[in-house]
């Protein structure tokens, strides 16, 4: 896999260099660069990264300035100390957004995801791929749960969300019912197709079709209108607000 870094701070880039090749020795670096204008010249050459990593600040602007100029469609990881960009970031390709300072398990979870999103990137003689569509092969088709001193079998289609309380893992049907279900959030999170639902934070799973109405909210986070609705904050996590846009945008 090809990558681009695009950082100002030597210490960072050498350090975020490590950490690649520390996720995978086949990493190959095209290029360090420092600054916009360095960035819009190497983009006159036909080779493309499969993979960017871009801080926000550069050494004469920003880094969104150089995707609007050379309007490149690679994938995006952005790095950087500030975390008030996260929206402006949903307007070039996107795939995470990391605070500096980098740490393994975060570039490996960034990775990770990319891999997820674009699984055939690194295949010999292979183009850049579409995001990924989850396989139909071993989805949950219907849930079972209990009714009083009844079993009764929900079609996942009449889902609009799971919900984690204190008393455990809820099923929230379109109908607005809300039934306990003997599963966690992860474990759901695992047989449902990811194209109809997204697990937005540790405490909600969510259809797309539940979805109403999305709301900017403080400390970079969305908020977010369910129905059938909810007493508790909707709130997507700031970790996930990316991957909830291209997810919103599949």
């Amino acid at each position: 896999m090809k990558v681009l870094i695009l950082e100002d701070e030597p210490l960072t880039a050498e350090r975020l260099t490590g950490l690649l090749r520390r996720y995978s020795p086949g990493i190959e670096v095209l290029a360090v660069l420092d600054s916009v204008e360095k960035g819009i010249r190497w983009f006159e050459q036909p080779v493309r990264p499969d993979l960017i990593f871009a801080d926000i600040h550069l050494n004469d602007g920003l880094g969104f300035e150089l995707f609007a100029a050379v309007r490149s469609h690679t994938p995006v990881i952005f790095t950087t100390a500030h975390d008030n960009y996260t929206l402006q970031a949903f307007g070039v390709d996107s795939v995470d957004y990391l605070l500096k300072p980098i740490d393994f398990q975060d570039l490996a979870r960034a990775l990770d995801k990319f891999h997820r999103l674009y699984p055939l990137v690194g295949a010999p003689g292979l183009p850049l791929a579409a995001p990924a569509v989850a396989p139909a092969l071993g989805l949950k088709q219907r849930f079972l749960v209990k009714i009083g001193q009844q079993l009764r079998y929900i079609p996942t289609t009449e889902v609009a969300y799971f919900q984690y309380q204190s008393e455990g893992v809820s099923l929230i049907t379109q109908a607005g019912a809300q039934l306990p279900i003997d599963y966690t959030l992860d474990q759901l999170e695992a047989v449902v197709d990811q194209q109809s639902f997204f697990r937005i934070s540790r405490k909600f799973l969510v259809r797309l079709e539940a979805v109403q109405k999305i709301h900017l909210y403080f400390n970079s986070r969305l908020k977010l209108d369910l129905a059938p609705p909810t007493n508790a904050e909707v709130l997507v996590s700031r970790e996930r607000v990316a991957e909830f846009k291209l997810w919103l945008d599949a």
